[in-house]
């Protein structure tokens, strides 16, 4: 067993690992003995697989020692937002996890990763995909907080992946086969607000695989062929590893801890057999065959395959547009790979030499291919009536157990008139493998366990009720015309879009100054907003020039002497918040509801940047007031967003591209616009074409609105109500702001009620 991999590292080297789904120990089984160097797996709690089989804390702990006996590591997704109630519970269950050796921890909750960080030092932080990471900002961000490993946002090119790993020298873990979202990976509330099945809690119900008609702005039906425009195709890359292998990705991901044992086990040997070939042969020699493609077609693709966003930003051909369900396995290669990988690992050989010599301590000697070790036992003693038997001895210590090691010979020296009772030898022939398999462990230069000496933290948040405050109001616009209403009302503060503010710079300066000259020759006493930029969802490389200008003309001084300065920004990402924190002028941020302060914990984090936060939309009401209280302790105010549409999907494909519609950048027709996605049922979603940033915006299909929750909205007891207009006309924001309804007939209260799992 050992042999064969080390032969394998020899040959690949540590400069690529091979990194493959388990949802069971059947499947951890299977990934190792094809030849994964790393298997990710989640326990009972706190992973982003909530339906797979998952591993049992015994089985977690095994799979930890068999791995490290042959060289592998294990990580494990904690790849959720926790709840405040469920914090007690987090370290304890990782505790036993860390001082077995696990190797790394899959994290998306930023207060789940300072806590990790603050009670378990020495285990390894891998920031998620979940965290939507896109550039080497964020990720340097997250360096700062003793993150290791980033596993980037999937819709990045190579060029972007391999600009992360050149400028931060982080590890880098990239997918490379498997299933795909068509959303950025976090920013998914669309299984959430449909249905109570939180993507960022494990547990999606993938309605972007159900049918959907694509339509024009006025409902009328767009590309007909496209009944299926959310359905990504599977990604599979491995006709495209050299260029993986040469980017320096240090970890190459298979998607699949849902899947079945057989297709985790059947990727990873194919995956590894191209990769030692490159290694061994080089690009040349590294062509896939026939054969091996339909191999992996076989394995639970869907439909067709792609390779990802490696070497495109989006397009229609990504997409399964016809048929969004699975092909099917092929039986016979499952067998064939049940039958080759899904066992017990070989065992290492040894021979065993035991010593007993009468009124001395009893010894045991293990010597194998990691070399030999000896061990004492209880003292021999005098046989009185049954003395031992050579091959009595023998048989006892013949068996090994579940251990790693197999006997192939066992010398017994031993007087004829000994005795040594049977629990005695159980015990030197246990503490012998132990030794054994800890020096085999350490030989590999893996973990053999630690020690912990933890005090686990409390948490206690008041649960009293709410204080009355005086709450204000934040306004934030999308259009020019949203702009000039919001200024006619009185409140704190007014976002800009930043889209918005770069494209109308100077009819927004305009339109802000003339309403600030107005107050004052009407001798208006009333306080001015404080005018922000809300910064986009997603940043990518392509947008070093819209930062550049936005950093230009946000600059304190940049501004003539009649036109408002901005005083911060709504960040989305963390590529935004390391933008902010490098501009000079001491600039607020305020971390928007996409960036998930879910818990005390991530407040406590946010508290070292900024003065408020914005309440998630998958909060119910108590949770909620509770963090509302919890803040308030911190000293960090509460936004609460009474009114807007949900953003359901921030997307780098297009449904405009879809459809083949695309326009040339930099034409009229590029602007940013609206479209539609109807369902089966005639639900129509908005759908924002962002072309400045080349992404989509997927809205809830109603508004948000807490017009009539006012006294909800009191229990919960937030520092400021924010309104966010998108879609809305500027009649209908008029008519919102003073307290109405909007014009439609429906609107919904998100989770207010029901919260999720």
């Amino acid at each position: 067993m050992m042999e064969l991999y080390k032969e394998n590292r020899e040959k690949t080297g540590p400069r690529v690992e091979l990194l493959a789904p388990a949802g069971n120990y059947e499947a951890f089984l299977g990934a190792v003995n094809a030849g994964a160097d790393a298997v990710y797996l989640g326990g009972e709690k706190f992973g982003a697989r909530a339906y797979a089989d998952n591993f049992t804390t015994e089985d977690i702990c095994r799979a930890i020692h068999v791995a490290h006996f042959m060289g592998r590591k294990i990580y494990l997704t904690v790849n959720t937002l926790l709840k405040e109630d469920e914090f007690a519970e987090l370290i304890p269950y990782l505790q036993p996890f860390y001082e077995a050796g696990l190797d790394g921890v899959i994290v998306q909750d930023i207060g789940v990763l300072t806590l990790i960080r603050n009670c378990f030092p020495e285990l390894a932080l891998h920031a998620s995909t979940q965290m939507t990471l896109t550039g080497p900002e964020g990720c340097a961000f997250l360096q700062e907080l003793g993150v290791e490993r980033i596993v980037p946002a999937r819709e990045l090119s190579l060029d972007e992946v391999r600009r992360i790993k050149e400028q931060t020298g982080l590890e880098i873990e990239c997918f490379i086969h498997g299933a795909m979202c068509y959303c950025y990976s976090g920013q998914c509330l669309f299984s959430s607000m449909l249905g109570g099945r939180s993507g960022n809690r494990g547990r999606c119900a993938q309605p972007c695989r159900l049918p959907y008609q694509i339509c024009d702005s006025a409902g009328r039906p767009q590309a007909v062929d496209a009944a299926y425009p959310l359905s990504l195709k599977d990604m599979c890359t491995i006709t495209y590893l050299p260029q993986l292998i040469e980017a320096g990705i240090d970890s190459f991901k298979i998607e699949g801890r849902m899947k079945k044992a057989e297709y985790a086990a059947g990727v990873t040997a194919l995956y590894r057999k191209y990769i030692d070939l490159y290694i061994r042969e080089g690009r040349e020699s590294c062509r896939v065959s026939r054969e091996d493609l339909d191999r992996l077609q076989s394995l639970y693709i869907r439909s067709e395959l792609q390779t990802g966003y490696y070497e495109r930003h989006n397009g229609r051909e990504m997409i399964t547009l016809h048929k969004p369900s699975y092909a099917g396995s092929d039986e016979s290669v499952l067998a064939q790979i049940r039958a080759a990988y899904l066992h017990e690992p070989d065992r290492a050989e040894a021979a065993v030499k035991v010593t007993l010599e009468k009124g001395r301590p009893s010894v045991l000697q293990i010597t194998g291919e990691a070399g030999s070790v000896t061990v004492e036992g209880a003292a021999v003693e005098d046989a009185i009536k049954a003395p031992l038997q050579a091959e009595d001895v023998r048989k006892r210590f013949l068996k090994t157990g579940n251990s790693c090691i197999r006997v192939h010979s066992c010398d017994i020296l031993m007087p004829q008139d000994c005795f040594l009772p049977v629990r005695a030898m159980n015990e030197l022939r246990r503490a012998g493998i132990e030794a054994y398999e800890r020096q085999c462990i350490l030989r590999q230069g893996m973990s053999a366990g630690r020690t912990s000496d933890i005090d686990i933290p409390t948490w206690s948040v008041n649960d009293t009720g709410p204080v009355e405050k005086h709450t204000e109001t934040d306004i934030l616009v999308s259009t020019y015309e949203q702009l000039a209403e919001a200024v006619q009302h009185p409140c704190r503060r007014i976002y800009i879009d930043s889209d918005l503010y770069l494209a109308r710079y100077r009819e927004v300066t305009a339109c802000i100054t003339a309403r600030v000259n107005a107050g004052t020759a009407e001798g208006e006493h009333r306080a001015q907003p404080a005018y922000y930029v809300a910064l986009p969802y997603i940043l990518r490389a392509g947008d070093s020039a819209y930062t550049e200008r936005l950093t230009t003309l946000t600059a304190k001084g940049s501004d003539n002497a009649n036109s408002p300065l901005i005083r911060g920004f709504l960040i989305r990402n963390y590529e935004e918040a390391a933008f902010v924190l490098g501009l000079e002028g001491g600039f607020e941020m305020v971390p928007d509801a996409g960036l998930y302060c879910f818990n005390s914990e991530s407040i406590r984090f946010w508290a070292h940047y900024c003065r408020e936060y914005t309440l998630p939309w998958e909060l119910n009401r108590k949770e909620a007031g509770r963090l509302a209280r919890f803040a308030q302790s911190a000293g960090m105010r509460t936004v609460m967003t009474v009114y807007g549409r949900i953003p359901m999907m921030v997307t780098a494909n297009c449904i405009r591209r879809t459809a083949g519609q695309c326009p040339k950048a930099g034409t009229a027709a590029a602007a940013s616009t609206f479209l539609q996605l109807k369902d089966r049922y005639g639900v129509v979603f908005p759908v924002a074409i962002n072309c400045t940033h080349c992404y989509n915006i997927i809205y809830n299909s109603v508004p948000f609105s807490l017009h009539q929750q006012e006294n909800v909205v009191k229990r919960i007891g937030a520092d400021v109500r924010r309104y966010d207009f998108t879609t809305e006309p500027a009649a209908e924001c008029r008519q919102i702001l003073s307290g109405g309804k909007p014009f439609g007939e429906s609107c919904t209260t998100g989770h207010l009620k029901r919260g999720v799992e």
